[in-house]
């Protein structure tokens, strides 16, 4: 709802013209036709710029005559005139005639340009002249009047954050205080922020009462990152650029890496002759010295400085040929010159042929494959062997000879043995000594005549006819037993 003769809003939308319909129903003066409207009773502006005042009015139609008049009320001192009109024409303060305007019939004030000692209480006051109706004698004059608290702010310059000491501080013993600086700006807030975030609150730090000075006592490495501080008023912002106080600590965790070589925990594993290129590092702020040293039994010694370490191990052959296997202990030395503090690792580079074992590992895996390859062609030959002589077993053999013999042979080996089938006598005969029995003669056919032998005695020629022509033993007589 439009009133006539008022300024413009500061909200605008839907929201921003309940938000003033709210206010004008609040702070609505009614003096018996006449009617004044303020959107808000406290207006912040920012120094530089041009503030708007708005007021609205709303007078009865008989009134012959309006007056506003604007005072300005300081935090010290009484109400001072500003300017003021009347039906149409302004008359304005000589002194304050060229930064507060007004436009009538519109009661607004405009200030341009705002400073800060504009801040204050405004007051505006609305008087008009009302004529008599009809027969009433002489006419009325009615009042009203409004207050507004303006405050000015100046905006916030970009802060910078200082670091005391500037050198930095050791840690767990010094001290390091930052301090947000902020070289212009009203009703300054400040915010500290770290790797752009708040500062945790569990970070061991402490804050002054304007929070401008953040305080990190004692200092820790937890205590490392980019700090920035914000600046705020309810004009403006601002942040700082991110500063890294300097903290000196370690050096902690020495660690040694290498470029070749396998790796057990402190243990490293070269090849005879192979070259390694070794690493040390550890945590410090500012980075450390480093120093290599070689311990031996009774002794150690320095090699040189450095983070780097260059091993080449010699390589010496026994009688057998066969690289011995050796055993070097070695330890990386860090030094911070800042923390005096040092910290140290050892190690231990074991030489050995690797590849001469592989080599060996290689030969035994050959000779174990031999064995069992011929392992399994034994077994093979003898499952063939045991095969063929079960189907071809010996006495098969010598069946299949004698079949083969003519008739007459088998016959006549037949009438010499008294068998009938000489299958049967076949077997292991043990040829036993016996005495000579009184009246048996050795004969050969090499000792009888020609002429015996051809007198038709036949001689024995086979074994049976041996065996069957040894003389019996003479039985005893049962009568010489008895």
């Amino acid at each position: 709802m439009d009133t006539p003769g008022m300024g413009p809003m500061e909200s605008s939308g839907p929201q921003g013209g309940i938000f003033q319909l709210a206010i004008c129903f609040l702070l609505l003066g009614t003096c018996s036709g006449l009617t004044v409207t303020v959107p808000s009773h406290a207006i912040r502006g920012t120094e530089g710029r041009a503030l708007h005042l708005p007021v609205g009015y709303h007078v009865h139609p008989l009134v012959s005559e309006i007056q506003v008049i604007w005072l300005f009320e300081g935090p010290q001192g009484s109400p001072k005139y500003l300017l003021g009109s009347a039906n149409g024409s302004v008359m304005p303060d000589l002194e304050y005639q060229h930064r507060f305007s007004m436009a009538p019939p519109n009661a607004s004030l405009l200030i341009h340009p705002l400073r800060l000692s504009d801040e204050g209480t405004y007051i505006v006051k609305v008087n008009v002249k009302v004529s008599a109706r009809g027969s009433a004698p002489g006419s009325r004059t009615l009042s009203a009047s409004w207050k507004i608290r303006v405050t000015v702010d100046r905006p916030v310059s970009r802060p910078t954050v200082q670091t005391l000491p500037s050198s930095g501080a050791v840690e767990r013993v010094g001290n390091l205080t930052l301090t947000c600086a902020v070289a212009e700006g009203t009703r300054v807030t400040i915010r500290w922020l770290r790797n752009g975030q708040p500062v945790p609150p569990g970070l061991g730090h402490a804050l002054s009462a304007d929070n401008a000075s953040l305080v990190l006592a004692p200092v820790d490495r937890a205590h490392v990152g980019n700090y920035s501080c914000q600046a705020s008023n309810p004009v403006s912002g601002a942040e700082s650029e991110p500063v890294m106080p300097t903290i000196y600590y370690g050096p902690s965790s020495p660690r040694v890496s290498s470029d070749k070589g396998l790796r057990a925990g402190a243990v490293f594993t070269v090849g005879p002759g192979e070259a390694v290129l070794f690493h040390c590092s550890a945590d410090s702020n500012p980075p450390n010295a480093y120093s290599w040293v070689l311990r031996t039994a009774n002794t150690t010694t320095l090699i040189q400085h450095g983070p780097h370490l260059h091993v080449a191990p010699g390589a010496k052959a026994s009688d057998d040929h066969r690289w011995a296997a050796q055993a070097l202990d070695y330890m990386c030395c860090a030094y911070n010159n800042v923390t005096g503090r040092q910290s140290e690792t050892r190690f231990t580079v074991i030489v050995t042929a690797a590849g001469v074992e592989k080599l060996q590992q290689t030969g035994k895996s050959l000779s174990s494959l031999a064995v069992i390859s011929g392992i399994s062609l034994f077994l093979v030959f003898s499952v063939g062997l045991l095969f063929l002589w079960r189907k071809f077993q010996p006495h098969k053999v010598i069946q299949q000879t004698l079949g083969r013999r003519p008739e007459a042979d088998y016959r006549k080996a037949q009438t010499h043995s008294g068998h009938e089938d000489a299958l049967d006598d076949f077997g292991i005969y043990e040829f036993v000594a016996f005495p000579d029995p009184p009246g048996l003669l050795r004969v050969t056919s090499r000792s009888l005549p020609s002429s015996d032998r051809a007198c038709g005695s036949e001689m024995p020629t086979t074994i049976y006819e041996v065996i069957q022509r040894l003389p019996t033993p003479p039985q005893p007589n049962r009568w010489d037993l008895a």
